[in-house]
């Protein structure tokens, strides 16, 4: 079967219409934070497996709320089995965030009298009866509607629909309660052009748990092109979405096609305090970088082999929950190992052993309508590098920096240190330095702090020129 652009959550715009680096050194330790979906309102997410022309595309809603009141419209060119559809555990794409999230690291200093190696520690960073199906085709069919296969799935309830004219699709919506917002009949008609069909899922409350969380769906398919569709997602939306997209294939990383994918800024230190603002500090970073790039960039966030991590914001995810998330190709494979079980670092020299042969990319993209007009276009590389989001904290040695000569020496660098985090944060997030640095001083990280005068004020060019300055 094709069926291509399968939609996810970028129409989870539309959920709410409800019835309604450098490549990172390895290195071993525990992280101290991470900056997951969490932190963002309305974000959709989305887990791609991607093989050949083979993709699995699961679909989390970040829904909250009634169940009554939650509907799904994705579009699709052509009509999925019964079996080609599924609902997964939503635990699965929540290990998935915590896998790739940015993180934060911490490195403690050692006492610099003692001339020990510096070592390093890191701490983490019901359907309706049928007489009344009957009627309500009728009614589709005046309206050049056609029901073309519905399903029960899980607590869903789920119609494959064709159209001939927007208007005529979005009034029998419509109809039945799913109040499509105003603007949706350019882009529904945009879709119905190409000849596509919309799958629309909503919750069955006699067989919804009652709870507030809604399961994902899932659908597996086949096709050559490997995209996304956004544009309807923008149609409702107050400001900006947020979307998240975990790509899993066996050859490496995702990269969009048709915007440019660029890699968020990595492997920066940053003063202390930060420990304690982090969501407040990726947030604002993640801001200024999309500004950075006029709002028309997508930002890969991690980028690493499955089977191991350093350091480990979550365990790789084990082969069931691979499996469960639609990688096809590890009973294809035979491949006997778990990655649950941590893999022992090899040397450096060493290649890292392939536990399993399942790379993930992660990324992140903040859009509308008026800077991202085209649906994500993906393509799989065979680029295998190593990447992760990972900003490092550094705790200096608080003895008596009088103690040795190198103690003074290094009380000199720690100012030298902490000026240029204070400009590194202030170049990620785009916050003023000056308040930077003042709210590192009143945290104890000043050249007050360690004893060291203030450095002098640097002599311009020309007043150096003729000793006159």
């Amino acid at each position: 079967m094709n069926l291509k652009q399968f939609g996810a959550a970028l129409a989870f715009g539309l959920t709410s219409f409800a019835l309604s680096a450098p490549t990172a050194s390895a290195f071993c330790g525990f992280y101290v934070a991470k900056a997951d979906t969490d932190l963002f309102n309305d974000a959709s997410k989305v887990v791609l497996v991607r093989d050949e022309d083979r993709t699995v595309i699961t679909m989390a809603s970040d829904y909250r709320g009634d169940a009554s009141e939650f509907a799904m419209v994705v579009p699709v060119v052509d009509i999925p089995e019964r079996e080609q559809i599924n609902v997964a555990n939503p635990a699965l794409v929540d290990h998935l965030d915590e896998y790739t999230a940015p993180r934060l690291v911490e490195y403690y200093d050692e006492n610099p009298c003692e001339m020990r190696k510096l070592q390093r520690v890191t701490v983490t960073a019901s359907r309706m009866p049928e007489p009344v199906m009957e009627s309500v085709a009728m009614e589709a069919e005046d309206l050049g509607v056609t029901i073309e296969a519905e399903y029960e799935v899980g607590e869903y309830d789920i119609l494959i629909l064709s159209a001939e004219q927007s208007d005529g699709l979005i009034t029998w919506l419509n109809q039945e309660g799913y109040r499509i917002p105003d603007g949706a009949e350019d882009v529904v008609g945009a879709y119905l052009k190409r000849g596509m069909k919309f799958f629309v899922a909503k919750v069955n409350l006699e067989r919804h748990s009652g709870s507030s969380m809604l399961r994902p769906i899932q659908v597996a398919y086949e096709d050559d092109d490997f995209m996304l569709p956004i544009r309807l997602g923008t149609v409702n939306a107050e400001g900006k979405q947020e979307l998240f997209v975990f790509a899993i294939t066996r050859k490496g990383r995702v990269e969009t096609t048709n915007y440019k994918t660029v890699k968020l800024p990595s492997n920066m230190d940053v003063p202390i305090y930060v420990k304690d603002e982090f969501g407040e500090f990726y947030k604002a970073m993640f801001a200024h970088q999309t500004e950075k790039q006029n709002n028309k960039a997508v930002f890969m966030e991690y980028a690493w082999d499955m089977s191991w991590c350093d350091p480990c914001a979550a365990n790789p995810l084990s082969r069931s929950e691979l499996r469960e998330l639609g990688v096809m190709w590890l009973d294809e494979q035979g491949d006997q190992i778990d990655p649950i079980r941590p893999t022992p670092r090899p040397m450096r020299s060493r290649p890292m052993p392939q536990a399993v042969d399942a790379f993930v990319t992660r990324l992140h993209v903040r859009y509308d309508g008026k800077s991202f007009p085209e649906d994500l276009n993906f393509q799989v590389t065979g680029d295998r590098e190593n990447y992760q989001g990972r900003y490092v904290l550094r705790h200096p040695w608080r003895g008596d920096y009088g103690q040795c000569e190198a103690a003074g020496e290094y009380a000199e660098t720690l100012v030298s240190r902490w000026d240029k985090e204070a400009d590194a944060l202030s170049e990620l997030t785009g916050w003023d330095v000056e308040d930077i640095k003042q709210k590192m001083a009143d945290g104890g990280y000043s050249a007050a702090s360690v004893g060291v005068a203030p450095p002098k004020e640097k002599k311009k060019w020309w007043q150096r020129l003729w000793g006159n300055g």
